[in-house]
Formats: structure tokens, sequence, C-alpha cells
């Protein structure tokens, strides 16, 4: 199936493609060494076993799958209607069309795993997955979904994982090894005797840079505010004497700590505590900035906190800070200062030497924020032959809405071609990008994480020499960073070869338990498509609960035709108080008229805590949601725990009063037929197939009300208990005070 001419053939690639047919395996091998050849190999060879079989190779971004369909259509004899992509962009209908037809599906792992939540699609006939950057197959991501099924349903299996750096900690890759159902990880390094011959020499070079006499003068005012309410949680006895050593990620540990005593003693001093936190992570991060990114983006970062201290809705920690003289005065000697960054300068000149005597070269310069990326590519745009773009994620910031997925690929393209050979970026470049002419990258800041270190660097050397700069201002972050990083980076290489013992036949099992019941046996909870993003719809499928993913505009799960639940994370809840629009209270309202029996179901157990919101504020929505809409609240830890408290009200719904999931709507006009079933459903413990049987047997609502008991006994699933009191309701006088 592969095309011969289009391949360079490697033996240490094709050594590691045989590894990987024989078990389910994952190959760690340095960025530009051909992993997706590796991918290619593999895939091609399962697919010549099976006429009917497909390949599936799953990226975590667009950029990647449309770099990967690219290069198996340019690598394959097979035609390229065979070789389908698929994202979100493509509606659920067109997807399912490209998957019956597809033998190489290259694809976003957030689409596959919600087609298969959703039923549109199954992994029987899949005969090889590829898990590009596998080192993310870890927690709640899609990857160990999707993993987890085609174990389930496979008919033949084959994993291949593939990544640059799985990371330092052993724990953390035998978790990936179990999540993917790995058998075998293989680690090649740069200096392997069969890997040398294929790679380039890389230089590496510290450029270390003094802080500014005014800058010093800044931090130490930052850090005179961060000692002070240091103290003030010594006094509080929350931490001992060495509290200036704190790191933020230790202020992060105390800061949980001391939410989860709130919630089993709340008191004053804890409440103060939480804010005093959250005041010093945020000067913290001022420091941070100053430090390692420069006074520009230290600048934005503190008019952002003004705007936050002085609106309604801000946080009390901003509110106390920017109230707080020492920060007026950083204020005042920040804006006055004019000096170039001394990190931009060196910019500066690296690019100017570099084009002045390598005009065709491709530089990258990798920056942590999104503001000092629009601070460098202003800064360097007016130098000679440099032709600067700024490449950011998806996401939107404050005042930058990002960059959407096609916007991403075409600026690639752009800059494979040489319409720009600058790109400024966050860590959205990191990972798997096909740029091998890259010969120069730049570290604004180092970063603590070994795998985005590897990934910065793997940027380079790629076809040819490559030099990596790193940025690092002396006694500062920048310096802890570094090391921390080299030394995870040196713990990697050591880790060598691991084995994985799993017993796959667990999995099939569980599987098969489930066949034993008929679908019509299950319980089903519909599912507004919305929700797959937050894991509850995959923790009741793992319980065996059929799920039905629709688009619904009323309510988040519906259990029976009278019940619906509205999720709401805390965070979510606590938006609604301060939202300008009245949305959540449209959701409730159309919550109440659509369903006899509604229920919001708030998740997360920082209610009281997660934000600097006054405990009464809260009650006091919490207690409008239960007296002046009539909607009952429960309460869940996470979505484990909702998923939990939804299948024990869809099983009492349907196993005990025999209802089903009905999709009822305030907004839209319900049809006649629909209208009628939800009258006669109404009624005592009638569910919706009890209802139809009514109608249909009578022929009418008005010919159910006047029927009498023994007539309404002659209806299937119709006893006498519930005629009597279906007669009772129709007939008992209407009493606008009753107390029943």
């Amino acid at each position: 199936m592969i095309d011969l001419d289009k391949i360079e053939w490697r033996d240490y690639q094709i050594n590691l493609a045989k590894k990987a047919l024989g078990k389910n395996c994952m190959i760690v091998l340095p960025t530009g060494l051909g992993k997706t050849v590796i991918s290619l190999i593999v895939a091609s060879s399962c697919l010549s076993k099976f006429d009917n079989g497909k390949a599936l190779i799953l990226s975590p971004t667009k950029p990647l799958v449309e770099q990967h369909s690219r290069f198996f259509k340019n690598s394959l004899k097979l035609d390229e209607d065979f070789i389908i992509t698929l994202t979100g962009e493509i509606p659920p209908k067109k997807r399912v069309e490209r998957w019956d037809n597809g033998r190489i599906i290259v694809s976003t792992p957030q689409v596959i795993e919600n087609d298969l939540i959703s039923k549109r699609i199954n992994l029987r006939d899949v005969v090889h997955i590829t898990f590009d950057e596998a080192h993310r197959a870890v927690g709640l991501y899609s990857y160990v979904y999707i993993a987890k099924r085609y174990i389930e349903e496979g008919s033949f299996v084959n994993i291949l994982g593939i990544t640059a750096s799985p990371g330092s900690n052993v724990e953390n890759i035998e978790e990936i090894c179990k999540n993917l159902f790995i058998d075998e990880i293989v680690i090649k390094g740069e200096n392997d005797p069969d890997i040398l011959p294929y790679t380039h020499k890389r230089s590496i070079q510290w450029i270390r840079l003094d802080l500014s006499d005014e800058i010093k003068d800044i931090k130490k005012l930052l850090d005179d505010l961060i000692y002070e309410r240091m103290d003030d949680l010594k006094s509080l006895g929350l931490i001992n004497s060495h509290y200036k050593d704190l790191t933020k990620k230790e202020i992060i540990s105390l800061q949980k700590s001391v939410r989860s005593s709130l919630l089993n003693n709340p008191s004053n001093d804890l409440f103060f505590a939480v804010s005093i936190l959250a005041e010093i992570l945020k000067v913290k991060h001022a420091v941070e900035l100053i430090e390692t990114q420069g006074i520009s983006t230290f600048n934005r970062y503190l008019d952002r906190l003004m705007v936050e201290g002085r609106s309604k809705g801000g946080s009390k920690a901003a509110k106390r800070i920017i109230l707080d003289p020492r920060f007026n005065k950083v204020l005042e000697l920040s804006k006055n200062i004019n000096k170039e960054n001394k990190k931009i300068i060196e910019i500066k000149k690296i690019l100017s030497d570099r084009f002045n005597s390598t005009p065709d070269s491709r530089v990258i310069i990798f920056a942590n924020y999104r503001d000092t990326v629009d601070i460098i590519v202003k800064s360097i745009e007016e130098l000679e032959n440099v032709k600067p773009v700024k490449f950011v994620g998806q996401a939107k910031k404050e005042n930058d809405k990002g960059l959407t997925q096609k916007e991403q690929v075409k600026i690639l393209e752009g800059f494979r071609n040489g319409d720009y050979n600058v790109l400024v970026a966050t860590s959205v470049a990191e990972e798997g990008l096909d740029i091998p002419a890259t010969d120069l990258v730049i570290f604004y800041e180092p970063v603590p994480s070994e795998i985005r270190s590897i990934q910065r660097k793997g940027r380079t050397a790629r076809r040819r020499y490559g030099e990596v700069i790193f940025l690092i201002t002396k006694n500062t972050q920048d310096e802890v960073y570094y090391w921390i990083s080299m030394n995870k980076e040196k713990k990697m290489r050591n880790i060598g070869t691991l084995n994985n013992k799993q017993d796959y036949n667990d999995h099939r099992r569980q599987k098969k338990v489930l066949e034993y019941f008929k679908d019509d046996e299950r319980i089903k909870v519909i599912v507004d498509h919305r929700e797959l993003r937050s894991n509850v719809a995959k923790a009741l499928e793992n319980k065996g609960v059929s799920i039905d993913v629709k688009t619904l505009e009323v309510g988040d799960y519906i259990v029976s035709d009278r019940t619906c639940l509205e999720r709401k994370t805390t965070h979510d809840l606590l938006d609604s108080l301060f939202s300008k629009n009245r949305g959540f209270f449209e959701q409730l309202i159309n919550l109440k008229s659509s369903y006899d029996r509604p229920v919001l179901l708030i998740e997360g157990s920082d209610l009281y805590t997660i934000r600097n919101v006054s405990p009464n504020a809260i009650r006091g929505l919490l207690s409008s949601i239960v007296l002046d809409f009539n909607i009952p609240i429960l309460m869940s830890t996470d979505y484990n725990d909702s998923a939990e408290l939804i299948y024990s009200m869809a099983e009492r719904e349907q196993k005990k009063e025999k209802r089903t999931p009905v999709v009822h709507s305030g907004k839209t006009k319900k049809t006649l037929k629909e209208r009628q079933e939800y009258i006669v459903s109404s009624l005592p413990n009638i569910g919706l197939s009890t209802a139809k049987s009514l109608l249909s047997h009578f022929g009418s609502i008005r010919s159910i009300f006047n029927a009498d008991k023994e007539e309404l006994m002659d209806v299937e699933n119709i006893g006498e208990k519930t005629a009597k009191e279906i007669r009772y309701i129709i007939d008992k006088e209407y009493q606008s005070s009753s107390s029943e």
C-alpha cells in the first residue's frame, strides 16, 4: 500500500514498526525522526490483512490532523477518497458518511469520543489506532475513553502510541501505558547508535541578563506586599516561620486545604485566609511577570488588575491589592520606565545577525503569554528582512480572540513557504509541527516541564544544524525553571524500556455482561449534546446506561416524561449571580414549564469557597430557586457523583414508575399527538407508553376521562389501584386553598 518512492526508509523505523505490529506499543522518539512514518507502516500493514478494516490516526489538534492527512495521502497508493479527515467543523451526519466510506480516518480525539458516545460510529472494524502525542492519555482526556472502547469492541486490536516525551515521572508513564493498554514502551534517544546517522548537531546557548535597578525597586515593593500577607497567614497559624520559602505551588496547595477546612468548619478567620491567599497568588504572578516577561507585559497585567478591583463584581483580593499604598507606588514606578526590555533587545540583536548572515533562515520564538507574543511581534516587525507572525491558540483571551484552526494552518503554510520567517508562538506550536527548515529556536523564558522543553527544542535541527537559545534573567524564576526541566529530561532519559502487563480480557468480559441485557431493558437517558464535554455522559455509559444524544432546548438530562435535570457546575451557578443577562433564570422558567418534576443539579463541593462571594448571596440564590421557581436542588461532588444521581432517578422513574424519557420543550409548540400524550401521561402512575395505550383504546382524552374504573382496567398495565387514583383525580372537586 505504501508508495516506496515517497518514504526515506530507515532501519530503526522498520525495527520499531515490527515491534509495534507484535504488541501494543508506545514509541518515544525525538522530534523530526519520523514517528509518523512508523505509524504509516504499522497502519498499512494492519489494513493489508483485513479487506474491510479501518485504521484510526488520532492527533490532538486540527493542524496536526491536516498535516498527518496530507502525509498519508502523499505516501500511500490508496485512493485518496478512502483517506478521510474528521474534525468538529464537519456536521455529524457527514462525519458518519465519511467514517463508513473511509479506510484510514485521521481525526481529533474529541470528535471520535463524541460520535462513539452518540452511537454514530463503533470500533468493531478498526484494526489499528495510532495515538499521536500519547503523553496526553491521562485523566479524562479523550484518548483514555477511546482506547477503552477499542479494547471492548475491536475484533482485532493493535495500538500504537507515539510521542517525543512521555515525561520523567514513572507513575505518570505507567498511567499512560495502562490507559492505552500498552504492552511495552520503547524510548530512543538522539545518541542511540541506530539513530545517530540521522540526527543533526544542535547547539544550546544561554544568555543571562540582569534585572535593571528600576525593576528591582518594583520587585522589592511587591515582595514586601507578599511578606506582609504571609505574616497574616502566620498569625492565623496556617504557616510557620519559614514562610518566605513558599512557592506558588505550595500556596495553591495551602489554598485548597483552607477551602476544604471551610466546608467542615466555616469561620471568619478561614474566609479571611482564602482572601489573603488569593492576594498572594495575584502578587506572585505580578512578580513572575516583571522578572521574566518585562515591563510591558507587567503593565498590561496591572491594568487588568485595576479593572477587576474597581468593578462591581471584582474579587475582594483585587480590591484590597489596589488599595495598598505600595501597589500605587508600583503603578507609578512601572509607568515611568521607558527603557526597552533587555530580552527584547537581545532578540532584536539575534535576529538582525541571523538574517544578515542567513537570509533563508527560519526562527521560532516561544513565549508563555499572549501579551508577550504581541510585544515581541510589534518590537521586531520593523527589523530589516524580518517577517514575523503571531501564532497562538483558539481560546479567546482578554482583547484577543485567538486564531481559528484554519488560520493556524494557513500561518504554518506561510511559514513553511517563506511568507513569514519568524514564528512568535505560545505553547500551541510545541506539538508535532512539521517545519523542517527551522534552524533557530529562542526560549523567551524557560519552562519547568521536560515535555514542553523537549518539544520546543525539537522544532530545530530536523534537517540541518540548529541552535537553541535560552534567555534567562539572573536570580529569578527563569533559572529555577531551567534547571527543573533539565533535571527532568535527564531523569526521563534514564528510564529506558518498560514492560506493562495487563489483563485486557477484563474489559472484554465487562462488555459481554452488558450484552446479556436487551437494549429495551437498559436504563435510558436523553443527553444534550453540549453535555458531552462534562464526562457525565461517559460515566453514565460506563454504568450500562443507553445514551441518546440530542440537541435539547430545555434541560441537560431527561430521565422520564416528567423529570428533566439542568446541570450547573459551581462556577456556572456563581457566574449567574453576576451575569448581565437573565439566561439562567429563563432556563429555570423553561424547565419548570416543560416538565412536571424538574431538578437543578449543582456539581462541585466548593460552592461557598470557590469565589469570594458572600455566603448569604449564594443562600439567597438557592432559596429563590426552591421557593420562587419551585425547583428542587440536588448537590453532587463531581461528574461521577452526578452520573450516580442521574442514574438513580432514571432507574426509579423507568423501572418502578414505568415512565420513559420524553423530550418536551417550553419554546416550541408540541404537535396535537404530543400534547394529547402529555396530558394523559400527567395522570397518576401513567407513563408515556401507558398514555399511548389509553389513547389507542379509548380514542380521545374525553373518552378516557369519561371511563369508569372497570373500563380503565381493561387497558394493559392499568390495575385497580391506578384506576381508582385516576378516577379520584378526575372526580375530585378543585379547592384553591387545599392543603393536600
